[in-house]
């Protein structure tokens, strides 16, 4: 797999592109991620890549002109599956997302920047749109890497446990039983008596019970969605 970040502020992606999974995810050649410095395709002599927004508003907006350049760079050496844009007004993105990203092969994240694109950008360029959240950030780069730590680790041999990612929350639509390590009691705190029985099929049962449980407590939303 393939993923092409593109922003204005490189250096904001270098810790979360470079350590656990996704490193790791690098060397054993799982995923190719490479970051572009929007500043690169500007024809400023100045490197700017932003401009007063035409109207009224305050702000400033990223142009078409380098992105489009860096897209056309990028989409001239091969095929991609989407370009995605990171976006307050995006869909929401989730583990089903997650899920259907990491099976493409090329992928394309513009970061957004300032007060964001130019729109021809989102209506000429862009095949896909997420957000993370009801909130707004400095940038899309956040977003960005977090969108790619969700596809990375469910690539094929990215962890190190395959069944560790298909339990995860929100993958059958619910969230996660609590976890417990050893001790098996600490301060009078005890590990509940199933999860150290050995009974492998009841253990199950009541991992799921918990996690049912744990999702109407927190979740109901999710639960409602699944009906």
């Amino acid at each position: 797999m393939r993923i092409d970040i593109i922003t204005c502020c490189p250096e904001l992606l270098e810790s979360p592109l470079n350590h656990s999974i996704i490193q790791r995810a690098k060397d054993k050649g799982l995923v190719e991620i490479y970051v572009h410095n929007l500043r690169d395709y500007t024809t400023n002599k100045h490197r700017k890549v932003d401009d007063y927004a035409f109207g009224f508003g305050a702000g400033m907006v990223l142009q078409i002109e380098p992105i489009d350049r860096c897209i056309s760079a990028l989409t001239a050496e091969r095929d991609y599956d989407e370009i995605i844009f990171t976006a307050p007004d995006g869909e929401r993105f989730n583990q089903k997302e997650a899920n259907n990203l990491s099976l493409k092969q090329n992928i394309i994240i513009l970061c957004g920047h300032y007060k964001g694109v130019d729109q021809r950008v989102r209506d000429h360029l862009i095949t896909k749109e997420y957000t993370i959240g009801d909130y707004v950030l400095t940038g899309g780069e956040m977003p960005a890497a977090i969108i790619t730590d969700a596809i990375v680790r469910l690539l094929p041999g990215a962890l190190g446990d395959v069944e560790s990612a298909l339990n995860d929350s929100f993958q059958d639509g619910l969230l996660e039983a609590g976890v417990y390590t050893r001790p098996a009691e600490y301060k009078g705190w005890k590990v509940p008596d199933i999860l150290i029985s050995g009974h492998q099929a009841k253990i199950e049962d009541w991992l799921y019970e918990q996690s049912l449980e744990h999702t109407k407590e927190r979740r109901p939303d999710l639960l409602e969605e699944s009906l």
